[in-house]
């Protein structure tokens, strides 16, 4: 009688697929599915999870698709609805991160720093689309964002524990929107402020 064959290790998860559940996730609390406590345990379980098997029961009821048993087919990095290149992922622990100068945003930023000082310089990067989407997942630490007038912040779906948040939505001068800037995930234990580069005359 033959063995069985060995079974398939655990497929693991990039941060593609991480996003794409923390969007369903946002979706699902927005239209009252989830409340915010069931959303904050499951944004946390997603940020940690290393394996497709580990995503999947989070939004398995909240999304299905035909034939899969109500559990969620996630995407992999590079499928046409998340192209790779779109996604830019800054991970750095104990040390410090600085973006400035002329650099292309992506339209998706992952932060991913434990005890660093982090500092994003929008002021004269290039802009691939009217949104920027910086989703953290920051333990300790400060992360500042400098800003041109016309750039507005969005923190309404950024999850805080245990830190100082210095957030203006705008630069108060009335500047016609040129970009917008969610910032979504979660910080623990740091502090985030938002500065505007004064107009020039």
């Amino acid at each position: 009688m033959s063995a069985d064959p060995p079974s398939s290790p655990a497929l693991r998860a990039s941060d593609a697929e991480r996003d794409r559940v923390i969007e369903l996730l946002r979706v699902a609390v927005a239209d009252g599915r989830l409340d915010p406590v069931e959303f904050d345990e499951r944004l946390d379980a997603a940020l940690a999870a290393r394996t497709i098997d580990a995503l999947a029961p989070l939004t398995a009821d909240l999304v299905a698709v035909p034939g899969s048993d109500g559990a969620l087919t996630l995407p992999f990095a590079g499928a046409p609805d998340e192209p790779a290149a779109e996604l830019l992922t800054i991970k750095e622990r104990d040390g410090s991160v600085r973006r400035d100068g002329r650099w292309t945003l992506p339209h998706r930023l992952a932060l991913r720093t434990a005890w660093c000082d982090v500092m994003l310089d929008l002021t004269s990067a290039v802009r691939s689309s009217p949104e920027l989407i910086i989703e953290l997942r920051v333990s300790g630490g400060n992360v500042e964002l400098n800003l041109a007038p016309g750039m507005v912040v969005d923190a309404n779906e950024l999850s805080v524990r245990h830190s100082t948040l210095a957030i203006r939505r705008d630069a108060g001068d009335n500047t016609p929107e040129t970009l917008r800037v969610r910032l979504v995930g979660r910080m623990r234990h740091g502090r985030l402020d938002t500065r505007w580069q004064a107009p020039r005359r």
